[in-house]
């Protein structure tokens, strides 16, 4: 029997079709989303921010819908490394009713091309794409079309062989998180399997994921940004930032967490709140900063850093992995005292030695999609399993 194929519907995306971005931004092709609100934004003057949080890692379209064809219109912009190999395209990762069921990639697109030995940056336009998920399942279902964590993705058009109406509320916990690259999703396989992404569908909550490449640095401006954004549940996730850019020493480091700290609250002044220190990274646990690309390694065409400070300098105030993950552990139990919902987590629970010994960071900073997994499922148990800090309360004790 032979099947007219339906019309296709094209449907204006809106704000009420998205989750996890922060502010949308017209542009002269569509919509760009941004993890970051635009006072944020403007009080920024760094280039490597201003791409991380325009990069929409944890950013989805969400929608109910009989639809069994889905078309997805952007304009990505795509990262080219001087003298490194290609990078592969960004992965859109779809979901039927919370499952995976269908991945596409989008050609074309702009190019900012990075010198990393030069620090310089360009960017070259490119046309716009298509993103395709044919024969979706029959009947109705939430759909959820998640965006290349590490592309900056302009939408252009979503179009659907039937109508599409916002995804209902399911009732789950928000959870807010900040971190680094490795939270942002580094170089993991797609948007799904970043270890926030993993654990959040394992926690049963509903993510929105400040992880900025290089720039979880104790802004200010991202401390208000977590103050003034509706959440069950937090958690910053601090340390390897602020030893590869060599950005700040003890001194200032102590009173920038407290300051941070004081920030959040401001907003969330009982929310459980999760301090996490950084997983293990070999070259920084003792010596400092700053990282730098092993030129040597870039010239035979692949991209690995080494850590260039000198480990004497930590008497001079200099930070390590292992300085800062002591002294938040202490911060941490000094205001506990006086915030019960407040809880600390030591991040080498999360990928330690034993964990580097089988799943080394390919780069020297950064875990690949199998140590994602595990970042993630560690996670999901020591936040979400009962008795931790982010474990669901029985409904009678939300009521007040």
């Amino acid at each position: 029997m032979h099947t007219t194929p339906r019309p296709w519907i094209t449907t204006p995306v809106t704000a009420e079709l998205l989750r996890g971005a922060l502010d949308l931004e017209r542009t002269e092709h569509g919509l760009l989303p941004h993890r970051l609100p635009a006072r944020a934004r403007a009080q920024n003057t760094d280039g490597q921010l201003a791409m991380a949080e325009a990069q929409p890692s944890g950013v989805r379209l969400a929608f109910r819908t009989r639809a069994t064809a889905v078309e997805l219109d952007t304009l990505p912009t795509k990262r080219v490394y001087v003298g490194a190999p290609p990078r592969p395209d960004g992965v859109y990762d779809l979901l039927v009713d919370g499952l995976l069921v269908g991945q596409a990639r989008v050609a074309g697109g702009n190019t900012l091309t990075i010198d990393m030995s030069t620090g310089s940056a360009q960017v070259g336009p490119g046309p716009v794409g298509t993103a395709r998920f044919p024969a979706l399942p029959e009947g109705v279902k939430d759909v959820e079309i998640w965006l290349p964590h590490n592309e900056t993705t302009e939408l252009v058009a979503l179009r659907t062989d039937a109508p599409v109406r916002p995804a209902p509320d399911r009732g789950r916990r928000t959870w807010l998180h900040h971190g680094s690259s490795i939270s942002h999703g580094s170089d993991t396989a797609s948007p799904t399997t970043t270890w926030p992404a993993l654990a959040a569908a394992l926690g049963g909550v509903e993510l929105i994921n400040l992880g900025l490449g290089g720039s979880a640095l104790l802004d200010p401006f991202t401390a208000r940004t977590l103050r003034d954004t509706p959440a069950d549940l937090i958690s910053v996730k601090i340390g390897i930032n602020l030893v590869n850019t060599d950005l700040m020493r003890l001194r200032a480091f102590t009173p920038a967490v407290h300051g941070f700290l004081d920030t959040i609250r401001e907003g969330h002044p009982d929310t459980p709140l999760l301090v996490v220190s950084s997983i293990l990274c070999p070259i920084h646990e003792d010596t400092p900063g700053p990282s730098a690309p092993d030129l040597a390694a870039l010239g035979a065409g692949q991209l690995r850093f080494r850590a260039t400070g000198d480990p004497a300098d930590r008497t001079s105030g200099k930070l390590t992995l292992r300085v800062i993950r002591e002294e938040l552990a202490r911060i941490v139990r000094q205001r506990a005292a006086e915030d019960p919902n407040l809880h600390h987590l030591d991040g080498r629970e999360l990928y330690g030695e034993a964990d580097f010994a089988e799943l080394p960071l390919p780069d020297r900073l950064h875990p690949d999609t199998a140590a994602h997994r595990r970042i993630g499922e560690r996670f999901a148990t020591l936040a979400f399993a009962p008795g931790r800090p982010f474990a669901a309360r029985p409904a009678h004790s939300r009521a007040g």
